[in-house]
């Protein structure tokens, strides 16, 4: 685990805590960080808040159990889980609701003894990824695909009181939103482009629709997942 990581805010935040952040985010309610000072200067933006970015060291006085949702040990539907067991999901009664309530019984992985959770950001134009799996535009293997290509960063999210007690206030400064409002549309853009741009190709017959896995009881073991 790296020993910086950094915080986008409207806010210096000089003593985070789990109660301070939104409950209905990707991960749930924690703190969410990245290693990439850039990210988090993008992620800081918005068009009429002002900007930070607060720097915390985290170095854990013993080890932390981490769930890394974009490593080898998960596959995209644990994430799509864990998303539509946090954000808001609107999805219709009938099959896509189905569906949800299926992945969210198969796939979720349990995190209750987890500290950290690392995983994709889910920024709008990956929510809509999401919604596009559920709806049957996309198969698991493009839905990974896109996942990948969309390069919206990683980030950390602090789940436990133990990882908490890890990271240590350092500094904050002030961000341009002049230059890095711009730089975070362009990159929800391009990963809607990338989006585009592969989604007639996850239409075709090679792979596993939401229906198929729902209709099939696929389950999170199945080596096609992966």
């Amino acid at each position: 685990m790296e020993s910086i990581l950094f915080h986008g805010s409207n806010k210096i935040i000089s003593n985070p805590t789990k109660a301070g952040g939104k409950v209905h985010n990707d991960f749930g309610q924690g703190f969410y960080c990245t290693p990439d000072i850039e990210l988090a200067r993008e992620w800081a933006c918005s068009k009429e808040a002002s900007a930070f970015v607060n720097h915390y060291s985290f170095e854990p006085s013993y080890t932390l159990k981490v769930c890394n949702l974009s490593g080898t040990d998960y596959h995209a539907l644990n994430w799509i889980a864990v998303l539509m067991a946090n954000r808001v999901f609107d999805t219709p009664y009938g099959v896509t609701h189905e569906i949800k309530e299926y992945i969210l019984s198969e796939f979720l992985p349990d995190l209750s003894g987890v500290d950290i959770i690392r995983g994709y950001r889910a920024d709008d134009s990956y929510f809509s990824i999401a919604k596009s799996f559920l709806q049957g535009s996309l198969t698991v293997k493009w839905l990974d695909r896109a996942l990948r290509l969309g390069n919206l960063g990683e980030q950390v999210f602090l789940k436990s009181q133990r990882a908490f007690d890890a990271l240590v206030f350092i500094s904050s400064e002030p961000v341009d939103k002049s230059i890095y409002y711009p730089k975070r549309i362009k990159r929800d853009n391009d990963a809607r482009r990338a989006f585009a741009q592969i989604e007639g190709a996850g239409m075709g017959v090679d792979g596993l629709f939401a229906t198929d896995i729902l209709r099939n009881k696929i389950k999170n073991d199945d080596i096609r997942l992966r």
